[in-house]
């Protein structure tokens, strides 16, 4: 007998799905039974790869371009979804940049507000999206928020990341108390160091990745498949009484940090 597919008629928006994260994590919920909207910010190319890979599973996808600094970006995103799949049941916040990596004292506004606006401002305004699309519904929905280890652990030289992760773990938080009496689940997953473009430095120089890793106690990173699996997990009725919480898939760094 068949194993029954634990996301069976769900219709889930991952943002940032053409590649790493979002990618991997379109890919696990088609095969256990969701059709996917998949956006993508310049990666028209990768987003249609994963288009290709749901409709593998058997699943219907939708390929969408968002700029989720823009909120008017955000609704037509939320529009598109509604007439043609209609209400989204799973919202995955899933795309980030990591582009300024300078100290504090030499970073501008425009970079600040460039950053904050894709990493914060956009997931903000995809779950105000999720929850007025879904809250005079029945259906159960699910937020899952991909924010960072470094919503912990502060990196120097990363103060847009570093805030904007912190802020969307604590917008998590704040939101799961605001609908744990609505049907709708709202955590996050915090990941390590992941074999993603975002660490295309790492993949591109060995001897800078095995730096990397060194710093891991599992010694090695965790492949974007990994945070997937977690992603399919918490959308799922196995999932239902965790709320607020961060799920973080580092290899025990975070620990060893705590312990140094």
């Amino acid at each position: 007998m068949a194993r029954a597919k634990r996301l069976q008629g769900e219709i889930a928006i991952i943002t940032g799905s053409d590649s790493g994260i979002g990618q991997a994590t379109a890919i696990a919920m088609a095969s256990e039974g969701a059709d996917v909207v998949v956006t993508y910010f310049h990666d028209r190319e990768g987003a249609e790869e994963t288009r290709k890979q749901v409709e593998k599973h058997g699943q219907q996808a939708l390929v969408i371009p968002l700029d989720q600094r823009r909120y008017e970006s955000v609704v037509e995103l939320f529009n598109q979804t509604m007439q043609t799949f209609g209400i989204p049941t799973i919202l995955v916040n899933n795309a980030a940049t990591m582009a300024t990596i300078k100290p504090l004292k030499d970073l501008t506004p425009d970079e600040w507000d460039d950053g904050i606006k894709t990493d914060l401002y956009g997931p903000f305004y995809c779950c105000k999206q999720f929850l007025l699309a879904i809250e005079d519904s029945e259906k159960h929905g699910t937020i899952i928020n991909i924010t960072s280890v470094h919503q912990e652990i502060p990196m120097a030289g990363a103060a847009i990341y570093d805030a904007a992760k912190g802020g969307l773990r604590n917008l998590t938080t704040t939101l799961a108390l605001e609908v744990s009496d609505k049907n709708i689940n709202v955590n996050n997953i915090a990941p390590g160091m992941v074999l993603t473009p975002m660490n295309q430095e790492s993949l591109d120089d060995p001897e800078l990745q095995a730096e990397e890793v060194s710093k891991i106690p599992m010694k090695r990173a965790a492949t974007p498949e990994e945070i997937a699996n977690v992603a399919v997990f918490l959308a799922s009725r196995d999932a239902r009484y965790i709320q607020g919480s961060t799920i973080t898939v580092d290899g025990a760094l975070t620990l060893k940090m705590a312990l140094a």
